[in-house]
């Protein structure tokens, strides 16, 4: 069964009462929780990892059919290098074993792939699974699942200060040039909007380094739910309370 024919009544129900003319055009989702997942069932760590792919194929499929534009999902933090090499090395089998498994359904379902990072950094294998997913998928039009992978938001700032820097100095760019715009044209999400909702699952109520920039006026939702056993539903409910928020971006209510 492919990752977009699965149904359930209770999804459906809460489907029902989402405004699907106010859907978030962006949501952006840290998936933590998935070490904690699998210690609570005595399990390892690598088994934690690989049910939270089972999660991320659910909530891929939910995004996808209710018209969200852009998906960003923080599956590599430049953090994460510290954590064990056998569970690095666990994560980047499953990054290639996802893409080999799922990019043909993903395709054939008007998903475009990118990614925000220095993928560069990855193992050549992941480097290799991850081009050759962008490239298939990158005329579609569909719901665009941007994969952050070896990201950091400090890091992405930091690259963006070099780059208009250099512009600087090289006379490209004058000072009073420098702007929001020009900030948001040099960091990895350039012509993407920013995340109208940020998720972050597994009690933890930080952002971990993520879209720094970006988030400036996101709405976050929270929950004590481990990545792993967050369903769509869940998805729906995140929406829900999102749609019943003032987003008044600084100003005061009309």
């Amino acid at each position: 069964m492919g990752i977009f024919t699965r149904k359930n009544k209770k999804d459906d129900d809460l489907l029902s009462k989402i405004n699907m003319k106010k859907i978030p055009k962006h949501i952006a989702i840290i998936m933590d929780g998935n070490g904690r997942w699998a210690k609570k069932r005595n399990l390892p760590r690598t088994l934690g990892h690989a049910a939270g792919v089972e999660a991320l194929r659910d909530i891929v499929k939910a995004s996808s059919q209710i018209g969200v534009k852009v998906l960003t999902l923080y599956a590599f933090s430049t953090e994460n290098w510290k954590r064990p090499k056998n569970e690095v090395n666990a994560l980047m089998n499953l990054l290639v074993e996802y893409l080999k498994k799922e990019v043909d359904e993903l395709h054939q379902e008007n998903v475009k792939i990118i990614t925000i990072g220095d993928i560069t950094k990855l193992q050549l294998k992941c480097q290799n699974e991850l081009n050759k997913a962008c490239e298939k998928t990158k005329n579609n039009s569909g719901l665009i699942l941007n994969l952050a992978l070896n990201y950091g938001g400090r890091s992405e700032i930091v690259e963006m200060v070099k780059t208009i820097s250099e512009g600087v100095k090289i006379g490209k760019i004058e000072l009073d040039e420098i702007d929001e715009n020009m900030v948001s044209n040099n960091l990895y999400t350039k012509g993407l909007p920013d995340p109208d909702l940020i998720i972050r699952p597994s009690g933890e109520l930080r952002i971990s380094n993520f879209l720094l920039w970006q988030c400036a006026y996101s709405e976050f939702w929270f929950s004590d739910i481990y990545w792993p056993d967050f369903k769509k539903n869940n998805l729906y409910k995140a929406i829900i309370d999102y749609q019943g928020r003032d987003r008044r971006f600084g100003g005061i209510r009309k």
